[in-house]
């Protein structure tokens, strides 16, 4: 047996539930890996190490007391700081915030816990979660394990940084415009938005266009479904032996299926601003349709057409929520160039600004998934372009900071409008030593066919699953 941490989630769940490894054998060693590795990586905000050794110990005495285990019994993770998580401060990567010590887990985080899962402790954000890359006013910015001098992306990123290190087998992202598969795609990660309404999340008062969810981020395919098995929080799913699956790990393990798969590189993003693909984005889109034919699925090009008042609706909506943020003047100055710009343009838009923007955003989700229905999934790039250097977005003004972004990740935000399941699968390797990506949209619900492709790729690719 290797080293721990280059087992997969899935091989380290049987050998806990066979007795074969210790929880706190299992948290002591990532709790070391994160010591000596995260000072490089800022993949980490705040490590709970007491905690989760506490927690560890009480995972093993039910072992050793025959009782039935849960999911994901004695397996280590971590949660964005954009979530809370009982006794520990949550900062939502803003200098402006008081931080204050969480009273209680939010839903996830207790869907998790009652799992069995053991949190290490808050992974490193963007200001809010509103960007794609993972850099703030208030620690180190967040780094590529692939390469410490570019981006993990965001707004997931330390998440991401995390498990593509080794720090953790797999970790819960949130996804509202991409913010699970864009540093999915970025690390060599599979990274999956599941259906909207999937997963248990806070009120959808706080989010107003209903664009965020929670899903995984793992080395594979497999650890991707087990992980979302035991988020859904169906208690059918707790397994109580090792060889029992939920029904998403069982769509993986199986693998069998074939599609009619839509090809794409439109972008509702075009109208607003130029969309492109860079040489790398480019070979590795062909790549994975190469696979996907390879594999057995019908590829058909999609001729698909995008509403081009999109950008200015989805910025509108997806930034409501900064105008009536509790940030009080005098604290004001600690927000970044990017949450201050947007802060101030929300504020100074009316309610029927805002609620001709949400008119927009319904309208294009109906014509959307109407396109879509001619195919079983829609396959387009990941990412426009390889990850980005530490600093590329914030060396400008905050438009070019937004645009940018635009730009770098054009393909991801209108599946989160359209409250579809999609996933991000790594598909080729960069002379470089970078990871780049597919990303296939699924049907309304469509989880499972997304990750059965996923492992199909995986099978007919057969990337290494390295840990640098």
């Amino acid at each position: 047996m290797g080293a721990l941490h280059e087992l997969t989630a899935l091989e380290q769940r049987d050998l806990l539930r066979r007795g074969e490894l210790s929880a706190r054998e299992l948290t002591a060693h990532y709790l070391e890996r994160i010591d000596s590795r995260n000072p490089a990586l800022g993949a980490f905000l705040t490590v709970t190490a007491d905690t989760a050794l506490e927690e560890a110990d009480a995972a093993d005495r039910r072992h050793a007391r025959g009782a039935d285990l849960p999911a994901l019994h004695g397996l280590p993770l971590a949660h964005k700081d954009l979530t809370d998580v009982v006794g520990v401060v949550t900062t939502h990567g803003s200098a402006a915030l008081q931080h204050t010590v969480a009273a209680a887990d939010s839903p996830l985080v207790a869907v998790l816990r009652r799992a069995g899962a053991i949190s290490l402790g808050k992974t490193q954000v963007p200001e809010f979660g509103l960007s794609c890359y993972s850099e703030n006013l208030i620690a180190p910015p967040s780094r590529n394990p692939l390469n410490v001098s570019l981006s993990p992306g965001g707004s997931s990123g330390g998440s991401a940084a995390a498990v593509a290190a080794g720090l953790v087998p797999f970790a819960p992202g949130t996804d509202g415009g991409g913010s699970v598969r864009i540093p999915a795609a970025a690390t060599g990660l599979i990274g999956l938005k599941p259906n909207r309404g999937r997963v248990p999340s806070g009120s959808g008062q706080t989010d107003l266009g209903q664009f965020v969810v929670a899903g995984p981020l793992a080395r594979t395919t497999a650890d991707a479904a087990l992980l979302l098995d035991a988020m859904v929080d169906e208690p059918n799913f707790h397994a109580t032996s090792a060889a029992a699956h939920g029904p998403f790990l069982e769509a993986a393990l199986r693998a069998t299926g074939r599609f009619r798969i839509g090809v794409s590189t439109a972008s509702p993003f075009a109208a607003a601003f130029s969309i492109g693909l860079d040489d790398d984005a480019s070979v590795a889109f062909d790549a994975g349709l190469r696979a996907l034919g390879d594999a057995g699925h019908d590829l058909v090009e999609a001729d698909l057409h995008y509403d081009p008042r999109y950008h200015e609706a989805f910025q509108t909506v997806w930034t409501a929520g900064l105008a009536n943020a509790r940030i009080p003047a005098a604290r004001e100055a600690g927000l970044t160039p990017l949450a201050l710009t947007l802060r101030r343009r929300a504020q100074g838009r009316s309610a029927t600004d805002l609620a001709t923007a949400v008119d927009i955003l319904r309208q294009f989700e109906q014509d959307t998934i109407e396109q879509y229905s001619a195919f079983d999934l829609i396959a387009t790039p990941a990412l426009g372009m390889t990850p980005r250097p530490i600093g590329w977005y914030t060396s400008a003004d905050a438009d070019t900071d937004y645009r940018r972004q635009c730009q770098y990740s054009p393909y991801t935000s209108m599946v989160n409008v359209c409250g579809l399941p999609a996933i991000s699968v790594p598909v080729y390797s960069t002379a470089g030593g970078l990871s780049m990506s597919i990303q296939l949209i699924g049907r309304p619900s469509a989880e499972a066919d997304l990750l059965t492709v996923s492992a199909q790729l995986e099978d007919q690719l057969r990337l290494p699953r390295r840990i640098p």
